[in-house]
């Protein structure tokens, strides 16, 4: 019984994995800056799949009415909950329609966080045509 009690077992040591860490640390550092706008870019599709989505409310809505409106309770458009407003949000962009009328609407998706810390925030606009164009890039 004693015998395998003093049994020394392979293994690391404390040294050996703080150094690989500091290593994993420093790899990741390097590759950070080249990854940020693929990150920019992948955050950016929610933009486009909310534009797109309210592109097709506000046409049902002018189907029904014959006209846009800007009233997103209006056409049954529901904004998720920020990132800037507390643990439970999810969204990164704000949905909005800032022009509306008898045959022409423009809705806007506006970045709530600046992705790559560059202080510019990354807007994107739809028209009643489904023409989507980033306004701002990030």
């Amino acid at each position: 019984m004693k015998s395998i009690i003093k049994k020394k077992l392979p293994a690391y040591t404390l040294t050996e994995i703080l150094v690989v860490l500091v290593i994993i640390g420093i790899l990741v550092l390097l590759a950070l800056p080249n990854l940020l706008p693929l990150i920019t870019r992948a955050k950016s599709t929610e933009a486009k799949l909310q534009l797109e989505h309210l592109h097709m409310m506000e046409r049902n809505y002018f189907f029904e009415n014959s006209k846009y409106t800007n009233d997103l309770s209006a056409i049954g458009f529901i904004q998720e909950k920020l990132t800037t407003d507390g643990k439970d949000g999810k969204a990164n962009y704000r949905i909005e329609v800032i022009q509306s009328g008898a045959s022409t609407f423009v809705g806007r998706a506006t970045a709530v966080t600046d992705f790559n810390g560059n202080g510019i925030f990354n807007v994107w606009e739809i028209d009643q045509d489904k023409n989507l164009k980033e306004v701002t890039p990030d």
